[in-house]
């Protein structure tokens, strides 16, 4: 499979569909991340031509280099080569049974916010101007949290016993605000504040450093402790219809602007 790239924002819309149908053929989970990548990036051409943004030029720059290094990292990993260690990690899990589609999508946005945003952030940027960026950098992250907010909603609304469960323990409410957006995007940004400020030659090594921490977390997420590991696969039992159905579910569930996502 040759390895693509977006040249605009349109472009990125374009391959994270053709990414989607793939996975809806191939009954793989890595087309869930993409369906709420697609919405958050369809959110971002709409607040660019709505005038949301500070910079809107700025916002699409940011948008295709962000959006271009999943993209390789998904192409990487479909041509069996080596990706990021955090999005190797990510999409060997989509082959695995137990990750319910809650964790699917973590482990994406996981490796996406943690590691890629701020590399791409910081290559738009100088040292003296990156400060600048700060508001819009905001606002797609407030974009990918309301999204993302729902997913315990749906949880609960498609497996009503877990109601109870939360009520009963809280354990599983302490996993989401570990992996809060909050924490996701200040470590991004600082992580971009520092980044643009690492000599050309020492990038290569401190991304590599960054992406060792990001794994760690994506194991955090992928093996959260026994109690809610115990809940998780007690959930995943219980998920009803086929990878390909999940997905179309998800595809509606987005397009109809509800309040959640398919689990």
């Amino acid at each position: 499979m040759s390895m693509k790239q977006a040249g605009n924002i349109n472009e990125v819309i374009l391959l994270l569909d053709e990414i989607i149908e793939k996975s809806k053929i191939d009954q793989s989970n890595l087309g869930l991340f993409a369906i709420l990548y697609r919405e958050v990036t369809v959110r971002v051409k709409e607040g660019i031509q709505n005038g949301s943004f500070q910079n809107g030029d700025r916002m699409e720059k940011l948008d295709v280099i962000f959006a271009n290094r999943y993209l390789k990292a998904y192409y990487q990993y479909q041509a069996k080569e080596k990706p990021s260690e955090c999005w190797g990690f990510a999409f060997e899990q989509a082959d695995k049974f137990w990750p319910i589609v809650l964790q699917h999508l973590l482990l994406g946005m996981n490796a996406h916010i943690n590691l890629d945003l701020g590399i791409a952030s910081a290559e738009i940027s100088t040292v003296e101007d990156i400060k600048d960026l700060q508001a819009d950098f905001d606002k797609i992250n407030s974009i990918l949290s309301n999204l993302v907010g729902g997913v315990e909603k749906c949880l609960i609304k498609i497996w009503p016993t877990l109601t109870w469960i939360l009520k009963f323990t809280g354990k599983i409410d302490t996993f989401f605000i570990d992996f809060s957006m909050e924490t996701a995007r200040n470590g991004a940004w600082k992580f971009a504040n520092e980044f643009v400020a690492v000599p050309e030659n020492e990038r290569e090594a401190c991304i590599q450093l960054r992406d060792q921490r990001i794994t760690e977390i994506a194991r955090l997420v992928s093996n959260p402790g026994y109690f809610v590991s115990a809940v998780f696969k007690f959930i995943r039992l219980f998920e009803r219809g086929t990878i390909a159905q999940k997905i179309i579910d998800m595809q509606i569930a987005e397009q109809n602007n509800v309040e959640c996502v398919a689990a």
